[in-house]
């Protein structure tokens, strides 16, 4: 069977490590538009207990990938100046760059021939292959081939946000909001790396026009919320890497393949980054992509039902939950409003996936605190 990959991020390249393995007589092509040390961002985040299902199905892959993780087991919101821990709800963090860098080593020691530098532009070039896997990110040239098969369709949040590094080590993952002149902002902020941390920043349609942010290149960008967060940075740099303002984009697809081609992560779906999964899901669906190959080796129809089949219901409970997330998100300056352990309560709750009891179960001592502290208000 010759399977062609393009897109060689996270899950292009996973899908590539786990048909290599399968020992079936797999031709594998893997194509990449950039550079093997380019990427965009900084640091990307997985829940406390994300990866623990690369444990037993790969060893080798969650022995590479853990020892450089950035790990802890509480966040903080940080509003009206006060800041908020929430207990029992860990994170771990990584290099994007250093994730793709540790996933080529081991393609590489695999033999995977990695065409970087490639970009294609119509897939006719892949006329012989079995199966054309669109690993290819929110632009997927897989999925505009054929949008109306995979019954595509893609729209943009409203709000703005703007990616950055910083040299200042956070000591957990922290929502930090503030109030401007010009509105309100808010910055996702984490360590991924002993000397780096993500710094995130978003910010409403009209604090986005209001605050001028729409007339300013990216170095003026860069000035102005460095200076708008300096009590957080502590002195600290923000650093740009093509941190320009951007609206998220949402994107559904009611079919996942469509003939002899299939996508998986960004290309198929996007999972807002306040929850931080979509590297997670982009690697599980590369995971139930290969099952299902090893399951139908010689026949490809069945294979991509099959993988469809047994994953769209686990994804669409994540996806829902994420896009709670992002409408939370989108009205964040009303929540605003709130004392700040109410709103740290709004915060833990905007998925739909944390009531009370649950919320006591997981985060204990705020639940306590948040109680205490509302009683005591009313």
């Amino acid at each position: 069977m010759r399977i062609v990959i393009i897109g060689a991020g996270p899950a292009g390249l996973y899908l590539s490590l786990l048909l290599k393995r399968s020992g079936l007589p797999v031709d594998l092509t893997v194509v990449e538009q950039n550079a093997p040390d380019s990427t965009f961002g900084f640091g990307v985040v997985f829940g406390e207990n994300a990866l623990e299902f690369l444990k037993e199905d790969d060893p080798e892959i969650f022995g590479a990938i853990t020892p450089n993780l950035e790990m802890w087991s509480d966040i903080a919101v940080v509003h009206r100046g006060a800041r908020i821990v929430i207990d029992g709800i860990g994170f771990s963090a990584i290099g994007r760059l250093h994730l793709l860098q540790l996933l080529q080593r081991q393609a590489r020691a695999e033999g995977i021939a990695i065409q970087f530098g490639r970009q294609v532009t119509d897939l006719s070039a892949f006329a012989d292959a079995d199966m054309i896997v669109g690993a290819d990110g929110v632009g997927s040239l897989v999925r505009r081939s054929d949008e109306t098969a995979f019954g595509s369709s893609l729209s943009y949040l409203t709000n703005r946000f703007a990616w950055f590094g910083t040299t200042k080590v956070f000591d957990v993952l922290t929502q930090t909001f503030i109030e401007t002149d010009s509105g309100p902002l808010t910055a996702h902020h984490y360590r991924y790396s002993p000397s780096m941390s993500t710094f995130l920043v978003e910010c409403n349609e009209k604090t986005f026009f209001d605050s001028g942010f729409d007339r300013m290149d990216e170095e003026e960008t860069r000035e102005t919320l460095q200076r708008r967060f300096s009590n957080t940075l502590d002195g600290h740099p923000l650093i740009s890497n093509r941190s320009i303002w951007r609206q998220f984009p949402i994107i559904r697809n009611e079919r996942w393949s469509s003939g002899n081609k299939v996508i998986l992560g960004d290309a198929l779906h996007t999972a807002h980054f306040s929850i931080g999964s979509g590297t997670r899901l982009a690697i599980e669906d590369a995971i139930a992509l290969a099952r299902a190959i090893r399951a139908h080796p010689r026949d490809v129809p069945s294979a991509l039902a099959v993988y469809e089949a047994q994953r769209k219901p686990i994804l669409a409970k994540l996806v829902t939950a994420a896009n709670n997330s992002a409408a939370w998100y989108e009205n964040f300056g009303s929540h605003m409003a709130l004392a700040p352990y109410e709103f740290a309560m709004s915060y833990l709750s905007r998925t739909g996936r944390m009531d009370i009891e649950r919320s006591r179960k997981v985060a204990p001592k705020f639940v306590a605190d948040y109680e205490r502290k509302t009683k005591g208000a009313a």
